[in-house]
């Protein structure tokens, strides 16, 4: 699993890249590139992990995430299982500040979008009017040629900086987690043994194992890696699967999906919903 980093196809002398894609499901692995990312999911759900965030995207979400920021958009096991070519639509733009000649970004009129572009490392969800504006801006962009393309990609720019009240940061993280090739591929092992596992009691000898460390130093790279410990990470990952029973399986009570997803008792899991959350399972419903 040999992932990180991630090179976004590109071709000589473009001002950003532009990607649709219509598949069965994202690319499930953590991974980063140079590039900055705008990215508008069209078709899909699933879970986002991006610096110490964990949180679930569905689909008319925008993101803007951060060059060099590892992430990994994860679908729901379902998109795994049905394998239909196009129920995990997105548009993407990548680009950094390589694309257009570093001496065009040190511009005084380029300084207020250098400054998006740092706070992009946290990773930024877009919602409200902006979302909307910017939704209007990407078909925009993907019917657009020449110039008017990269007019209407400086827009979209305009529009995530000047919608600052709508743009809600994900991961406390400001600094690029940049992962070599063995440390991506082991930091992989364990999301992927996590996702794999989750629906069970994980003890922490097993995960470090995955890790090829001892216990002690499985917790603390782990926490060193995303400032958070493994078990505060597993909890998050189950109630994101929760989330998705409790919205997608209305034949299922609280307890089963509580105990499907890897939760002892209904207590611990309704107090562990709640903090992650803001909501309890019956409320969330």
């Amino acid at each position: 699993m040999k992932v990180v980093p991630f090179k976004v196809p590109q071709t000589k002398n473009e001002a950003f890249r532009l990607q649709l894609d219509s598949l069965p499901h994202f690319y499930d692995r953590l991974h980063q590139h140079d590039e900055h990312q705008i990215m508008w999911i069209q078709k899909s759900e699933g879970m986002l992990i991006i610096g110490d965030y964990v949180g679930r995207f569905q689909a008319g979400d925008i993101f803007f995430l951060g060059g060099n920021q590892a992430h990994v958009f994860r679908n729901d096991e379902r998109f795994f299982i049905k394998k239909k070519s196009n129920q995990a639509k997105s548009i993407s733009i990548y680009f950094n500040e390589t694309y257009l000649g570093k001496t065009f970004w040190e511009l005084t009129e380029m300084q207020q979008l250098k400054k998006l572009l740092v706070d992009a490392q946290k990773g930024i969800r877009i919602t409200g009017k902006t979302k909307r504006l910017l939704t209007a801006q990407l078909e925009s962009i993907v019917q657009s040629t020449g110039v008017e393309k990269i007019i209407q990609f400086f827009h979209a720019l305009q529009i995530i900086q000047k919608g600052k009240k709508d743009c809600g940061f994900l991961s406390v993280l400001s600094k690029s987690n940049t992962y070599s090739t063995n440390e991506g591929k082991r930091m992989n092992d364990i999301l992927q043994f996590t996702f794999n596992n989750a629906h069970r009691k994980i003890y922490i000898e097993e995960v470090a194992q995955i890790a090829n460390l001892s216990s002690e130093a499985f917790c603390r790279y782990f926490k060193t890696r995303t400032m958070k410990t493994y078990t505060t990470f597993l909890n998050e990952v189950r109630v994101s699967q929760a989330s998705q029973l409790l919205i997608n399986n209305k034949d299922k009570s609280i307890t089963e999906i509580c105990f499907e997803t890897g939760f002892s008792n209904v207590s611990n899991f309704n107090r562990v919903f709640k903090r992650i959350t803001g909501k309890t399972p019956s409320q969330y419903v």
